[in-house]
């Protein structure tokens, strides 16, 4: 069956009970499909080949999102999104990468995320790959400190496999002079501002030149309209 956005989203909303992280798992949905579906090099097939992409998803909390691309792209069965919020389900409230088939990291604690994707491209640098690593992080992310050291390095370093993608509701970005990707390029990133729901505009910055930079894509999710959809 070929995936379309109406499948994503029944397969999102076969997991409810935890409506205090809907949100934030929503917002995440385009971001994750249009990196599985158009940019990544991952798949069930290669998951243990050393020399695949990484999709680290910092942005652990709700990670319904996540789930339901996973299920979409062959990771897991569908039926198995039945089983969220159940006693022995492999889909934990966070992510658990010795739990959820496809699941690269264990997460959910904020600010761990864009760390461990600097030590993974670094150790990629080091073996001769030249595969990406991708995080997505929440604005909310950036209170903790661990983020800006992170940023920091990799700009000086070169980075230029990694990718964070930011998911700013403009609920916790906090009014950061010239905006969250202003912050990126000031440690030497480059940055672009997209938005998060335009599937082309995402795919554009994900893929784009960026000079031997570490790239940063800011996806602005704003609330929808009572009545329409997200």
């Amino acid at each position: 069956m070929q995936m379309t956005e109406e499948n994503l989203r029944g397969l999102f909303g076969r997991m409810t009970g935890d409506e205090k992280h809907g949100w934030a798992a929503a917002s995440t949905l385009h971001a994750i499909w249009v990196l599985y579906e158009r940019v990544l090099n991952v798949s069930p097939s290669n998951i243990d080949d050393p020399g695949r992409d990484r999709f680290y998803l910092s942005k652990g909390h709700g990670p319904m999102a996540y789930y339901a691309v996973l299920a979409a792209k062959g990771f897991i069965e569908p039926e198995t999104l039945d089983t969220w919020r159940q006693w022995g389900s492999p889909l934990g409230m966070h992510p658990d990468r010795n739990l959820a088939p496809g699941v690269e990291i264990s997460s959910g604690s904020l600010g761990h995320g864009l760390p461990l994707g600097v030590g993974t491209a670094l150790g990629l640098r080091a073996q001769g790959r030249d595969a990406r690593v991708v995080v997505l992080m929440g604005d909310g992310e950036f209170d903790e400190g661990s983020n800006h050291e992170t940023m920091a390095i990799a700009g000086r370093l070169g980075l230029g496999s990694l990718t964070a993608v930011v998911i700013d509701n403009k609920t916790a970005s906090l009014g950061w002079p010239g905006g969250i990707a202003g912050r990126f390029e000031q440690e030497g990133w480059a940055a672009t501002t997209v938005d998060g729901r335009d599937h082309d505009a995402l795919e554009k910055a994900l893929t784009g030149e960026t000079d031997g930079r570490p790239r940063a894509v800011i996806a602005e999710i704003l609330p929808i309209e009572e009545g329409s959809t997200a």
